[in-house]
């Protein structure tokens, strides 16, 4: 998804993907004894969990070793738990967004539809095993995240604290995850204060503050160390969010590998959108945001108007303020001069990053 990838903490990058492929070929065996496409669905599944940066699961082991733990295989296991949630997510924003492709590759939808049509169905029925399948997929990856932390050989305590702290990652994810569908179809503009709002339920706590609190929790932290790791991410995770909703409109696609027209075409409410529908050149905007036949040329005049007036230096300061936002939490806690630093050094990479 992006290059935010802090420092490796306690295991490794080979423990993370030793675990899922276990997990994976696992639950392909047991599918295989019931169906050949289940069997092909849990291919599609481990297929679409590769290729990310691993963000989730590492920042639940810098928070585990920063904070004191020593069991890699406990942290293993609690940040496999995250990028299956993450998996999951990804999954279900597919099949809402009616997206085909994910990392440049056909996702679990498209995998499925290709399968029907192999199989001799119509067009119709190919779209209904793609929707199915990854339906199906994206529930299929967050029971096992459930299973996961479930199974945690840790006291009864400290296993149910980690699963509501899932629980927390889903709940409010569902709630922005909503609220980015009613935002984009509403007939009025989004205001800042909802678009931000939406950032922090929909990528923030689920993405950054609870793997943070995830980690200090199995290491045994104290409570005000947990407390100061979940605002840090909540406020760095609106900023990475607000980066990365930028690079979406004004990224270089070569290096995001993502359109820089395609958040304008799907009329997305983000930061900069929310800034220019309070200023005269909001008109000119509207009129071409959420045509999705935009062609570059007027993706261009769209940019150079949000340009005008300022939608993104707002945006920017808006990013940076968060960022200072997450410094200063860090500033203000007792936690250990290491994980300050690594968490800080995350904390720049988020508005300097350029994917």
């Amino acid at each position: 998804m992006t290059d935010l990838a802090p420092p490796a903490a306690t295991g490794s990058d080979t423990d993370i993907e030793h675990e899922l492929g276990t997990l994976f070929a696992d639950a392909r065996r047991r599918a295989g004894d019931l169906d050949p496409h289940y069997a092909a669905l849990w291919t599609s599944l481990a297929k679409q969990s590769s290729g990310g940066k691993r963000i989730r699961p590492q920042l639940v082991r810098m928070a585990y070793r920063g904070l004191g733990g020593t069991d890699a295989t406990l942290a293993t296991r609690v940040a496999v738990a995250f990028e299956l949630l993450h998996t999951a997510f990804i999954i279900h924003d597919d099949v809402i967004d009616r997206d085909s492709v994910r990392r440049g590759d056909p996702n679990i939808s498209a995998r499925f539809a290709a399968r029907a049509i192999r199989n001799g169905t119509d067009e119709r029925t190919s779209e209904i095993w793609g929707e199915t399948a990854a339906v199906l997929a994206g529930d299929l990856a967050l029971s096992l995240a459930h299973r996961e932390l479930a199974l945690l050989p840790v006291d009864t305590k400290r296993r149910e604290r980690l699963l509501d702290i899932l629980d927390r990652a889903v709940f409010v994810s569902a709630a922005g995850e909503l609220a980015d569908v009613v935002n984009a179809g509403a007939a009025e503009p989004t205001s800042m204060p909802r678009v931000l709002s939406t950032l922090e339920q929909k990528t923030a706590v689920y993405s950054f503050e609870c793997p943070l609190s995830a980690g200090a929790v199995l290491a045994g932290a104290p409570e005000p160390s947990i407390a100061a790791l979940e605002r840090f991410g909540r406020f760095i995770g609106i900023a990475f969010q607000i980066t990365d909703d930028v690079l979406g409109v004004f990224g270089d696609p070569a290096v995001t590998g993502k359109s820089a027209a395609s958040d304008l075409r799907e009329g997305k409410r983000t930061a900069l959108i929310a800034h220019a529908a309070t200023t005269s050149e909001w008109p000119r905007i509207a009129a071409g945001l959420g045509d999705p036949a935009l062609d570059d040329a007027e993706a261009d005049e769209l940019r150079e108007a949000l340009r005008d007036c300022g939608a993104l230096d707002t945006a920017m300061a808006l990013a940076e303020e968060h960022v200072t936002l997450a410094r200063y939490e860090l500033d203000t806690a007792d936690l250990p001069p290491e994980l300050t630093a690594e968490l800080g050094a995350i904390a720049r990479r988020a508005v300097e990053r350029a994917r």
